[in-house]
């Protein structure tokens, strides 16, 4: 029986409550990427602010406790009561959607953020999130949780600076246990730096040690930008074009250059906001390029008896940068992905036509090698389609006449299907042996394939192995690709793991992203993670994926029937009651190597605690320290001070620099593990323990004894004494390697059928990782600089980033 449905069931969801409901329809989903994107949108209103030239330097700081900080030194967001609402301008930007200042066109001629959702967001889907402003010659305070205010907004102190410091910590209740990737952002602030020239942005990650850092600022803008692109390629000219042109109140800006591969690489901007779905922008630059291209041939009779190439042909071996600035940009979806102002196709297809017709005619050596190069790619898609041809004819293609090495499923389900791609005859073979035969399909592969990066597209078409994964497919490749072909719903890369597996790897990713990427934005390819160890203890025994999980697995082993014996009072601790108090202990110890990195010592710092708070700011003079656990403290002890003493250093200057001699300077720092330190010794508070137990005191012995630990883990026989509970953990992981039989796995064929459907292919016990493409600009780059013809930049990146490899086999 239906349920009633009446006015009672229609919810109204007003302004961050919907975001937190829907998050995925404002920031993309409730994963990695969407939590990423809290992050671009606070960049973002940063950039805004350089595009109007009112700002020339962007901090991002990635901190130990999960959350960011993102920096300007722009005018600041303004903090006066606005009329309408009532309330500070700086709280109605925070929690009310719409509500900015780029609707009208006053506040901004240009900007990437048109919405005025986007930092509302942030503050709606973070745990909490900090907004700390500097204009009119103060500093101005707001917090907020899950987009609440926590307070008004408050002055801290005196600035003779501008600029905004967002720093919020995403919720999660929304993300989970996401992490922040430093290559994510690190990869977009580079992408900005080129366009916007000489704005400088600056990454810091405080989570590893030492800090690390880089920093961006480039004055070349679009045409260092496709250097960088062509890094590892052989370029057709030596000079990237570039050019700019306006019509209106739009300003189109572009460099390209040629290279000798078979790749094209178009990246678009608009208003400095990436569109990896293209747009308007995009088809008017293509249209322009082709039409040039055409005319010019034709002219100078340079086709000859030849057709005239296609888009395609012409884009082949091509990268190019598109950047666009407009006033009112018309995007697809908060996030962005895809331009759709209709009038910009025939701006950007006028403005381009212009300048590269100019550049083929002052340049007509170049323009004769650019058409012989569509030509000959011309002639190439033609022999590819005419071999594709022949083949359907003969029933190469067809699902009656699969290739022999093909071990096929039962299933034609195209959602629950699998295709695993396994390296080497006996691997596949115990695959096959071992796989679920009503969804799994095997494939093995003999050796490596080709690397189709250095490859046209009739050679990759006639190579045996990538053929018969095509075949395998059902859905070709290249500009033929057929979606409605395809076999299955899942394909899965399964190499062994060390070199060799690796190296085969990567040749099959760099097929798929380059002939087959409608199958990687689709979320069908996948990477099986076959295990690095079996562990075994007793009659125990765990497969084991990664070096972090074996860490992880230690102190669980450790922890196994351990028990921890307390002296004072005289009680013990075991089964779950251990595992929750050491999951405390392990996060403290990370919270401290935090803390001392910022060099703060965390056994001070502990003992600072006033009714279980503990400071969130630190302020240093000279060697002087001084600790506060609240806004108001700070603004307190700011207050009356000369503000040259007070001005601190915005954090693109804080280098470490020898103070003058008797002139020592104020240094503000916020401790955002303050929450996070709290959080757990909440957690050791369940068990009767505080900061004392902590830091380790010895228990009391009686007159005449021996004096006696405090604490005594005991496995086993094993008994490990100890006065400070935080040494608990390394006892734990220590017992943990204690009897283990580590068998370390280099190959697939070490295992046998079914220890590869236990670790590698049962749908319930199995890890797969999903391979997307974040940043279609670094992808393209990393492949052209790893695959391709040049030898040198590829050397010059091994050596670069040599020591940071941490498990090299050979």
């Amino acid at each position: 029986m239906s349920k009633e449905y009446t006015a009672e069931n229609i919810k109204v969801l007003s302004g961050i409550e919907a975001v937190r409901q829907r998050p995925a329809m404002y920031v993309g989903d409730s994963g990695s990427r969407g939590m990423h994107h809290l992050v671009f949108e606070a960049i973002d209103n940063g950039v805004d602010e350089a595009l109007g030239g009112y700002c020339k330097n962007i901090d991002v700081e990635l901190h130990e406790d999960g959350s960011v900080s993102v920096t300007d030194d722009g005018r600041g967001i303004p903090v006066g009561i606005h009329a309408k609402v009532g309330k500070s301008a700086l709280e109605v930007v925070m929690t009310t959607l719409h509500a900015g200042a780029k609707f009208d066109g006053d506040g901004y001629t240009v900007s990437g953020g048109l919405h005025g959702v986007g930092i509302s967001c942030a503050n709606a889907l973070s745990e909490w999130l900090e907004a700390e402003i500097r204009r009119e010659g103060h500093i101005w305070f707001q917090k907020y949780e899950r987009g609440a205010p926590m307070c008004d907004v408050k002055q801290l102190g005196d600035s003779k600076r501008t600029g905004s410091r967002i720093s919020f910590k995403p919720d999660a209740e929304i993300f989970g246990s996401e992490e922040f990737k430093y290559e994510v952002l690190s990869t977009r602030l580079r992408e900005l730096s080129f366009l916007t020239p000489g704005v400088r942005f600056r990454i810091v990650d405080e989570r590893v040690e030492p800090a690390k850092e880089e920093v961006f600022v480039n004055a070349d803008g679009l045409k260092a930008f496709v250097r960088l692109l062509d890094e590892g390629r052989n370029p057709l000219h030596s000079e990237v074009f570039q050019f700019k042109g306006t019509s209106g109140d739009v300003d189109v800006e572009c460099a390209l250059q040629y290279h000798d591969g078979y790749n094209e690489g178009v990246f678009a901007f608009a208003n400095n906001i990436p569109t990896a779905a293209g747009g308007t922008h995009v088809s008017g630059f293509k249209s322009a390029l082709t039409r040039v291209v055409n005319l010019y041939a034709r002219r100078e009779k340079l086709l000859k008896d030849k057709s005239p190439p296609s888009g395609d042909d012409v884009r082949e071996g091509l990268t190019a940068v598109l950047s666009v600035k407009l006033p009112n940009p018309q995007f697809e979806g908060q996030t962005k992905a895809k331009l759709g102002n209709p009038e910009m196709e025939g701006i950007v297809e006028s403005v381009c036509y212009e300048h590269l017709l100019r550049f083929l005619d002052t340049m007509p050596s170049v323009a004769k090698a650019i058409i012989q190069k569509a030509l000959s790619a011309a002639a190439a898609r033609d022999a590819a389609r005419k071999a594709r041809d022949l083949a359907r004819r003969k029933g190469a293609l067809s699902s009656g006449n699969l290739p022999g090495k093909l071990a096929d499923c039962q299933s034609r389900n195209v959602e629950e299907t699998e295709l695993f791609l396994v390296e080497g005859v006996s691997a596949g073979g115990s695959a096959i042996s071992g796989r679920d035969r009503r969804f799994q399909a095997i494939l093995p592969l003999q050796g490596k394939i080709l690397n189709v990066e250095k490859a046209r597209l009739d050679k990759v078409l006639s190579h045996r192995d990538i053929s018969t994964v095509i075949s395998a497919l059902g859905t070709n490749v290249s500009t033929d690709y057929d979606e409605k072909g395809l076999r299955y719903g899942k394909v899965v890369i399964m190499t062994d793991a060390d070199v060799d597996g690796s190296h085969i790897r990567t040749l099959l990713l760099t097929f798929f992203f380059r002939e087959m990427p409608e199958l990687v934005e689709a979320g069908r390819l996948y990477i099986g993670q076959p295990p690095l160890f079996r562990v075994k203890r007793k009659k125990k025994e765990r497969y084991v994926t990664t070096e972090e999980e074996m860490h992880a697995l230690l102190l669980d082993l450790g922890l196994d029937g351990a028990r921890l014996e307390v002296a004072e009072p005289e009680r013990r601790l075991e089964g779950e009651d251990i595992v929750k108090l050491v999951g405390a202990l392990e996060r403290l110890e990370r919270l401290s190597a935090g803390l001392r990195r910022k060099g703060v010592a965390p056994e001070k710092y502990l003992g600072l605690s006033r009714e279980g708070k503990f400071p969130s700011y630190r302020v240093t003079h000279g060697a002087e320290e001084f600790f506060f656990y609240s806004e108001d403290e700070l603004a307190e002890f700011l207050k009356g001070r000369p503000s040259a003493e007070l001005e601190e250093a915005p954090a693109h200057e804080r280098e470490e620099k020898p103070e003058a001699p008797g002139e020592p300077h104020l240094v503000q720092q916020e401790l955002f593990e303050s929450r996070e330190i709290k959080k757990a010794l909440k957690a050791l508070e369940g068990f009767g323990f505080g900061v004392e137990d902590y830091l380790g005191r010895g228990a009391e012995s009686a007159p005449g004894e021996e004096a006696r630990s405090r604490f005594a883990l005991m496995s086993d026989g094993d008994r490990r004494e100890f006065d400070a509970l935080a040494e608990a953990v390394v006892q734990a992981r220590e017992l943990g390697r204690k009897g283990l039989d580590i068998q370390r796995y280099k190959g697939l064929g070490e295992m046998n059928p079914s220890q590869l459907w236990e670790t590698t292919m049962d749908p319930e016990r199995r890890t797969l990782r999903r391979v997307s493409v974040e940043d279609a600009v670094n992808a393209d780059q990393m492949f052209g600089l790893l695959m391709g013809e040049e030898v040198r930049p590829r050397r010059s990146y091994i050596e670069r980033h040599a020591l940071e490899i941490t498990n090299l086999d050979v």
